[in-house]
């Protein structure tokens, strides 16, 4: 259940976006950010901001262990829309995270996918990666290289 106590503190966020989804585009967006996580319930639960200082926009994360089910569920909420998008469900083994759940993209349903790799205690990787055609293949469209700040 404290699987992301990793994360928690201020990081350096690296981010490269995809500029274009589902378009066979090659042609990435790159841009920093700072992020600063804390936990909640223990480490049952957690929080970050992250701020995408040069794009004018932050991100919030709600991130929470079911105990029942061992398994943790992510929220996305962004200062943009103000929603809070669908959550994406999974769990850790070998030291990576792999979480899953159904979103839409432009009206489109889709699969996302969040993967937390590479985990050190100075240093993380997390990737988004979206499927159209029911998890047949994947479009890695959102990378952030985090270091500890």
């Amino acid at each position: 259940m404290n699987d992301f106590d990793f994360h928690i503190g201020t990081w350096a966020v690296a981010n490269r976006r995809l500029t274009t989804l589902f378009a066979g585009s090659t042609d990435w967006d790159e841009f920093p950010a700072t992020s600063v996580a804390r936990p909640v319930f223990g480490g049952a639960a957690n929080v970050d901001e992250i701020t995408f200082h040069t794009r004018g926009f932050s991100g919030f994360t709600l991130r929470l262990f079911d105990v029942q089910r061992e398994e943790w569920s992510l929220y996305w909420a962004s200062s943009r829309t103000g929603t809070l998008f669908p959550p994406v469900v999974g769990r850790f083994a070998d030291g990576r995270g792999e979480f899953y759940g159904d979103d839409t993209h432009e009206g489109m349903p889709i699969r996302a996918r969040f993967i937390w790799s590479e985990i050190t205690p100075v240093s993380a990787r997390w990737e988004q990666a979206f499927s159209a055609d029911g998890e047949k293949t994947w479009e890695t469209n959102w990378v952030m290289e985090l270091t500890k700040a």
